[in-house]
């Protein structure tokens, strides 16, 4: 009896079989190698970058590019899709994050690969490690966490309060009042706006006081953006809970919605870590949206056009997800 109550919940099946497997799949995936993964390297351009560059190719260990944008290949290093940035000189000077083990190994193995050719220790090049508030770690994470949390309330919430109801059979009584499906499923809306001010104070405040994170950008855009996140994700999770009859149900499919945004958004590396051709579709999904706002304005202070895309993205999702959950919801 016991064996057969655990088959019939979703959510215990979801996350003793199917979360494992697919979170191995993905994450054998985006770092998969027959070999030892290859450091990857940024040369910043400049007087002698080209010779440098050709110097570190020839080792098999180290995947090196030119970087002709200084800021974005900082960008780059901070988001972990660069391990090691180099910049020329009579002593190149090689930046890398302390924290990142991947980091200190692309160090090594450039230091290894200069000395293959120049004896002088001393000589070979001058370490400058990262550790100012914007480009730690920490600092990327941070934005990414944020918005899986927003991703996670909103859709956990609104769902779960959806599939309780209807398990209770209140949602059969509402049907005999004058209450629309607007009216009923934009409550839900409001009041994870309301929660949201609380949630944002608490989560930035520790952000900055405790862990140092930045915050660059305009709070005010900085708002917006969290309020249109936060639409979104209540969105998916009405959609997604439209006709689920039990909590049970309703959990199994919330996962099953929110795992490819767990999995595939850049919220602990960075999704450039997958496959050149998979990015503009990681890009279009909604945690990724979010996260690539909160990161721009969070750590480099963009405002404007830079979150156009990102925003669009977020208010597409909000409003074909309410727009379906209007036509799939049913009372009962």
């Amino acid at each position: 009896m016991r064996v057969l109550l655990f088959l019939r919940e979703p959510e215990a099946l979801f996350w003793v079989f199917a979360f494992p497997l697919a979170l191995a799949a993905v994450l054998g995936f985006a770092f998969r190698r027959g070999q030892v993964p290859a450091s990857r390297i940024g040369v910043l351009d400049g007087p002698g970058a080209e010779q440098l560059a050709e110097r570190l190719k020839g080792s098999d260990a180290l995947q090196v590019e030119l970087a002709h944008d200084v800021e974005l290949a900082r960008r780059r290093l901070r988001s972990g899709s660069l391990d090691l940035l180099v910049e020329p000189g009579d002593v190149p000077h090689l930046r890398v994050d302390p924290v990142r083990a991947e980091g200190e190994t692309a160090r090594l193995r450039t230091l290894a690969k200069l000395e293959g050719e120049q004896r002088d220790e001393e000589s070979l090049a001058v370490t400058e490690r990262v550790e100012a508030k914007g480009s730690r770690y920490i600092d990327f994470l941070f934005p990414g966490l944020l918005g899986m949390n927003l991703m996670g309330t909103g859709m956990w919430s609104i769902g779960f309060a959806i599939a309780e109801l209807r398990q209770r059979k209140v949602l059969r009584r509402l049907l005999v009042t004058p209450m629309s499906r607007p009216a009923f499923l934009g409550s839900f809306l409001l009041a994870r706006l309301l929660f949201l001010v609380i949630e944002l104070t608490v989560l930035t405040g520790f952000g900055a006081w405790v862990l140092g994170v930045p915050m660059r950008g305009a709070l005010p855009v900085f708002a917006l953006v969290s309020v249109v996140g936060a639409v979104s994700f209540a969105g998916l999770g009405l959609l997604v809970t439209s006709r689920v009859r039990t909590i049970q149900g309703a959990s199994g499919m919330l996962n099953l919605a929110m795992m490819p945004m767990w999995l595939g958004s850049g919220v602990f590396f960075s999704y450039e870590r997958f496959p050149e051709f998979l990015h503009p579709l990681l890009r279009l999904i909604p945690l990724t949206a979010l996260n690539d706002a909160l990161r721009a304005l969070m750590l480099d202070g963009d405002a404007g056009l830079a979150l156009g895309a990102p925003l669009l993205i977020l208010l597409g999702w909000g409003v074909v997800s309410f727009a379906l959950a209007l036509k799939l919801f049913r009372w009962d």
